[in-house]
């Protein structure tokens, strides 16, 4: 997945020259035919972080002084936030994988807009990016560079030049086509600042919370944990675990990370076969809370049309290219 931050530069911002907030780190190598592109810390982006995550810190030592209510609506504010990222942006924009009616699709807009991880457009753009060049220089957050590139330094450095490049040569029309993308796009700014941090700061008084306490807890601590529950989709799934469905990929399967993002760590599976709706294998029910909650809109008549890989053609391709391994399908029988 590609979450970013609406403080992150997009391609445009990216494409002019370094300015006075980047630094150049390496000299420009040519080994093996490939241009090695120095790398330029964007150190604005490096202070913001630091500064959320010394928040969020301290945020920590808040909890025991905290109403119960409090934690829970943190909690609850947190899986909303990454519903918006994996059933809105992820499987509704990036790879329309299923499709969802108006009511839906504003809903799951306003929530993807609580998670702050930049627009539906971008991260949809960004998403497809990685897809379509994963694990090389135009993929935003390479897991070749390292763990760390993958999980956060590619948000404190600036793109590399394929990312820019071959981004640009995405399909979006559909994003461009839908309304709702159009017009959250339009409000983004001032949307995240109502939806991720005055009203979780503000509704906690309702319960006699302390203004001081919900803002730590339910807005800087609730973010900075969706973020990384996000950024380990990028990082642990694409580095630790099994290949049941191909072992010539880097994406694996892990369950700590289907745990913690709501059913996203099924990533070996989900980049064999990236416009199946429930991103795992069929049958796998428990854990997959977004695809639970897919099948439950489709139900109520919210969303319909979902794309799901025959079961023929999964266990196929696990005989042709898979590891041999299958544990996690163990785990839900």
């Amino acid at each position: 997945m590609a979450p970013r931050n609406d403080v992150f530069q997009n391609f445009e911002e990216e494409d002019s020259a370094s300015d006075s907030s980047t630094t150049v780190l390496d000299d420009v190598v040519q080994t093996e035919n490939v241009l090695r592109v120095p790398v330029k810390i964007v150190w604005r982006n490096v202070v913001l972080m630091g500064a959320l995550h010394l928040a969020a810190l301290y945020s920590l030592f808040l909890i025991p002084s905290c109403r119960w209510q409090t934690l829970l609506f943190g909690i609850v504010l947190m899986r909303l936030g990454g519903l918006g990222i994996t059933a809105g942006a992820h499987r509704l924009w990036a790879h329309r994988s299923y499709k969802a009616r108006f009511p839906l699709r504003v809903f799951l807009a306003l929530i993807q807009t609580l998670a702050f991880q930049n627009d539906i457009f971008e991260w949809s753009r960004d998403h497809r990016v990685h897809h379509k060049y994963s694990e090389t220089d135009a993929d935003p957050h390479n897991a070749k560079r390292g763990f760390f590139f993958a999980h956060v330094g590619w948000l404190l450095s600036r793109k590399h030049p394929d990312v820019i490049r071959k981004g640009r040569s995405i399909d979006l029309s559909d994003l461009h086509a839908d309304p709702v993308v159009r017009f959250q796009r339009r409000v983004y700014k001032p949307a995240v600042l109502l939806l991720c941090f005055i009203i979780p700061t503000l509704l906690p008084t309702y319960w006699d919370e302390s203004v001081w306490n919900s803002f730590y807890i339910c807005a800087l601590l609730r973010y900075t944990l969706s973020l990384h529950a996000t950024w380990c989709v990028n990082s642990v799934a694409h580095m630790f675990g099994n290949k049941p469905y191909d072992r010539y990929i880097n994406p694996t399967e892990n369950m700590m990370v289907v745990l913690g993002a709501l059913g996203e760590g099924f990533h070996n599976f989900h980049h064999t076969f990236p416009s199946d709706y429930a991103a795992a294998e069929f049958g796998i029910q428990r854990c997959n809370t977004t695809k639970m909650l897919i099948d439950i809109w489709c139900f109520l008549g919210l969303a319909y049309d979902r794309k799901s890989t025959s079961i023929d053609v999964v266990k196929k391709r696990k005989i042709r290219t898979g590891d041999g391994t299958n544990h996690t399908a163990l785990l839900y029988t």
